[in-house]
């Protein structure tokens, strides 16, 4: 045990530093590696496996939809990028560029890819020419680069990976019914496979995208109150496709303007993960995307038949999970310590006696709640277990979010319920004006997060100048 203790004590209380705590789980649970590229991590094996996992799920819901995955280039002409005033300009501060080629300067500048809207355009243009050639349902995982100034790992950094999807649609109600269906695949993406509760809504004028008519997004709160926006579905409406000349012969025989969209996760999610069901002794990994499901722990190994018995339990279980056994000479206190600290979701136990009364010990990593379970049962019951700690950490995850979420009539309010409670959800109304938008931040420091889909009438006046509301608005600080 006093292994075990120390272990827990190489990470940080969130209590007592939230921001450290973070940057110790990521490091002490093996996820990532910092690098001498300023702003750029290594994943390391645990850390990509979960994003594997991730990448798995998702790529499955994507062809469910009938989506295809693509591989644009890397690199943007700057002459490419500037087709799109709106998005260019809203994404110039964070663009890196390539001047030289080898030795030799380039004629033009190239941005190394922060999004892809441009090159499918391109793309759309020379392959879309007949109503007959859409809709067109792409999607591509790959990296990206966003010079950010403030950097955390999977949070916020320079280069990351993710899956951004394009699509080209005859008419605009089909374009927005894709945008709100990719939505939707994100929402029980996040609240089915990774147990975190988000609500969906949409952006304010001034928070969307560069260059959409309508942004989609879903938040996620944190363990500390702080939001995070988990993902995000655009519709385009025809901007870009007039931008660059993207026409096809409808149905009548006449020219007209395609309607598109993008959506987009990143590696953040595994941010959200940590942040959402972590603890002070480490990881708390959702079943579905933790690379190990069941680690298989032999006490008292060195006694005859421990060894086998515990090998042979090892591959029944990965007949229905994904099962590991570690067979080191670390104590057993030592494993228990360093396999909570990655969020195994189930340890499973075996020793001597256990043998001897054909059962097992069971605990799962959310609650550290221990089940004696027989050794006939043990593949159903481990089903059961990884279904328990999902349902536990996602229950958990939404009182976080019902105990962090405050109703605000004016701007006092807002201020007085941050400094009695924390950070959290502000629910207020709001007129619709960018200006007030803007005043709340700037008296209370909370931003708009979205717009809900879920309206509720708090209250007929605008929370910050009193004038008739319009609509019903989650306010919040972010990462």
């Amino acid at each position: 045990m006093a292994q075990q203790k120390k272990m827990v004590d190489a990470i940080t209380s969130m209590d007592e530093d939230f921001a450290k705590w973070y940057t110790d789980v990521c490091k002490k649970a093996e996820l990532i590696e910092y690098t001498s590229v300023k702003g750029c991590m290594v994943i390391r094996p645990y850390g990509y496996a979960i994003w594997e996992n991730i990448q798995r799920i998702l790529d499955g819901m994507f062809k469910e939809t009938g989506h295809e995955n693509v591989c644009m280039p890397m690199f943007i002409p700057e002459s490419l990028l500037q087709k799109e005033k709106d998005h260019v300009e809203g994404f110039a501060p964070e663009c890196a560029w390539v001047t030289y080629g080898g030795s030799e300067k380039l004629e033009e500048r190239l941005c190394v890819r922060p999004t892809s809207e441009t090159l499918f355009c391109e793309h759309f243009k020379n392959v879309v020419h007949s109503h007959r050639d859409l809709p067109k349902l792409y999607n591509q995982w790959v990296s990206v680069v966003r010079w950010e100034k403030t950097t955390r790992p999977f949070l916020r950094s320079r280069e990351f990976l993710w899956q951004e999807g394009h699509t080209l649609h005859a008419t605009a109600e089909e374009a927005i019914e894709e945008t709100e269906r990719m939505l939707n695949v994100y929402t029980e993406f996040c609240q089915k496979y990774l147990a975190i509760p988000v609500v969906q809504g949409q952006k304010t004028e001034s928070d969307k995208f560069a260059g959409a008519e309508r942004t989609y997004c879903i938040e996620a709160l944190m363990h500390d109150g702080k939001a995070l926006q988990a993902g995000t579905s655009h519709y385009f409406g025809d901007g870009f496709a007039r931008a660059f000349d993207i026409q096809f012969s409808n149905k009548d025989n006449q020219l007209t303007y395609p309607h598109q969209t993008s959506w987009g996760m990143t590696t953040r999610l595994i941010g959200a993960i940590i942040m959402t069901h972590g603890d002070d002794n480490g990881l708390v990994l959702p079943p579905a995307v933790a690379p190990i499901q069941a680690m298989v722990i032999p006490i008292a190994q060195h006694k005859e038949g421990v060894t086998e018995k515990s090998e042979e339990l090892c591959e029944r279980l990965k007949k229905v999970c994904r099962a590991k056994i570690d067979l080191s000479d670390n104590s057993p206190g030592w494993k228990f310590a360093e396999y909570e600290m990655k969020g195994v979701p189930v340890r499973v136990e075996i020793g001597p006696k256990d043998i001897e009364k054909n059962q097992c010990v069971v605990v799962t990593r959310h609650n550290r709640e221990k089940t004696f379970v027989s050794l006939d049962d043990i593949e159903s019951v481990v089903l059961e277990k990884l279904e328990e700690v999902r349902d536990g950490i996602y229950q958990k995850a939404l009182e976080n979010r019902e105990n962090r979420t405050y109703i605000a009539r004016s701007t006092d309010e807002i201020a007085k319920a941050l400094e009695e409670n924390g950070d959290g959800f502000i629910k207020a109304m709001w007129c619709g004006d960018e200006e007030c938008e803007d005043k709340v931040k700037e008296i209370t420091g909370v931003g708009s997060r979205c717009i809900p889909f879920e309206q509720e009438s708090l209250d007929d006046k605008c929370v910050c100048c009193g004038k008739p509301a319009k609509t019903m608005l989650y306010w919040g600080k972010a990462y």
